[in-house]
């Protein structure tokens, strides 16, 4: 039985949005999309998936003090006073989240610990910057080294903190309570 209904004007729409969608993808198209099988998908899905790829490859990469206008730019850590940097680490922590732009695992660092690497580490960092308003950039603050100690100390739950230690067949650190308990905004 042929299906005589005659489409209805959102379907064309998304169609037409389709076609804008890929042949905007072609410059960047290689094995990572060709992979991604959306032929199973919805086409208002795929197109929101399309549309998610797009910015991607479109967004500027850009030091995340460049994020803002004007540019986030606050005071050298050494020339605050205890007072003075927690008030603007505040005012840093949520012009971040404005951004989009989250801190975990900062428990574990003082104030000016925290305001240091965000200064330092943060706010020169190069990173796509997408407007979408869906995503987040989640900054891990336990250290560019990636020791594991810090995590499984404050953070890990038993369970990871077990899993880590069969994989890894090393002594565990005792578990502990950061010292500086914050409620920072989260997603």
């Amino acid at each position: 039985m042929v299906d005589s209904r005659r489409p209805q004007e959102i379907e064309v729409e998304e169609l037409l949005r389709n076609a804008e969608l890929r042949n905007a993808l072609e410059p960047f198209y290689d094995e990572s999309i060709s992979r991604v099988n959306v032929q199973h998908l919805p086409l208002a899905v795929e197109n929101e998936f399309l549309s998610a790829m797009l910015a991607w490859e479109q967004a500027p990469v850009l030091p995340i003090y460049r994020w803002f206008d004007p540019e986030l730019r606050p005071p050298r850590p050494g020339v605050l006073t205890d007072e003075n940097l927690h008030e603007i680490l505040w005012d840093v922590i949520h012009k971040l989240w404005s951004k989009r732009i989250v801190l975990d695992f900062t428990e574990h660092l003082s104030d000016r610990e925290l305001y240091t690497l965000i200064y330092r580490d943060i706010l020169p960092a190069r990173e796509k910057k997408i407007d979408s308003g869906l995503n987040y950039l989640h900054w891990d603050c336990t250290g560019p080294s990636r020791d594991p100690e810090i995590w499984l100390r404050y953070y890990a739950t038993e369970e990871e903190r077990e899993l880590w230690a069969d994989t890894y067949r090393l002594p565990i650190p005792e578990t502990a309570a950061p010292p500086y308990p914050r409620d920072l905004p989260h997603e």
